[in-house]
């Protein structure tokens, strides 16, 4: 289990010497990060798991702010934040608590932040494992409810519009989208029309998520020829059920393709 963290910090004061030195006795590799966006994106790559270790500075790091909400959305990174109540609060106005990994209030108990950080690095190195899911909605509620239903068995990202969707699988591959039909700006169906002529992530199967389910607005999503679909109102039981069946298909007929 790999255990390689970013701190990014606004300077190397003795309270982050002094965490730094712990998590390495705790057997984390540590990459020390100024707290700007050049920063952040120079050792992106280097690890999923970001410490952040907040001050003063953060209600004018507006900018840093939205490249970490970003990063949490677009590449799946944990942030971790280690901070006061009015810093944390502060944070959240940009970056909603369903992107944070977990956080942490100074003053710091370090053995419960190193058992914090072991759990989310045996997550995701479970995860790593685990089916991914491209969530596609508009409403930050509904992503998170589904995302909560989810995360248990699946890996689940979550994106708020078509265009960050396809910005998304640009770099990444979902083994399945959920994708909203009805979004404004662009809609399910313009996403869907995209996925399906761009030559490299045509393939990713797309199902439908609809609020109506009456016979002719399933008509209608049906003729798009999507994957298949599933009713927003559906509950947790169902639609765990519904994609546990969807990959056991897929795992099917991948299984049959394979011995033609």
């Amino acid at each position: 289990m790999e255990k390689t963290a970013m701190m990014i910090r606004n300077g190397a004061s003795f309270m982050v010497n002094a965490i730094q030195k712990n998590l390495e006795e705790a057997g984390y590799a540590i990459l020390p990060t100024d707290a700007t966006v050049a920063a952040v994106n120079a050792q992106r790559k280097e690890t999923d798991l970001l410490i952040f270790y907040l001050g003063d500075f953060v209600s004018d790091a507006s900018d840093l702010l939205v490249y970490l909400k970003d990063l949490c959305t677009e590449e799946d990174k944990l942030l971790v934040l280690l901070g006061n109540p009015t810093e944390l609060a502060t944070v959240e106005e940009t970056i909603p608590a369903a992107l944070v990994a977990a956080s942490f209030e100074r003053p710091l108990d370090i053995k419960k932040l190193i058992d914090g950080l072991d759990r989310l690095v045996q997550v995701n190195d479970e995860n790593a494992r685990r089916k991914s899911i491209l969530l596609v909605d508009d409403d930050n509620t509904f992503l998170k409810m589904v995302k909560g239903w989810l995360s248990d068995k699946y890996r689940v990202t979550i994106v708020t519009s078509g265009a960050q969707a396809m910005m998304y699988i640009a770099d990444n591959t979902p083994d399945l989208i959920l994708l909203d039909y009805e979004m404004p700006v662009t809609s399910g169906p313009q996403v869907l029309e995209m996925i399906r002529s761009e030559t490299k992530v045509g393939s990713i199967p797309v199902i439908f998520l609809t609020g109506k389910g009456d016979r002719e607005s399933v008509l209608k999503v049906l003729a798009l020829k999507p994957d298949g679909y599933l009713l927003k109102s559906t509950d947790k039981e169902t639609l765990l059920k519904s994609l546990e069946e969807f990959f056991e298909k897929k795992k099917y007929e991948q299984l049959h393709e394979m011995q033609k």
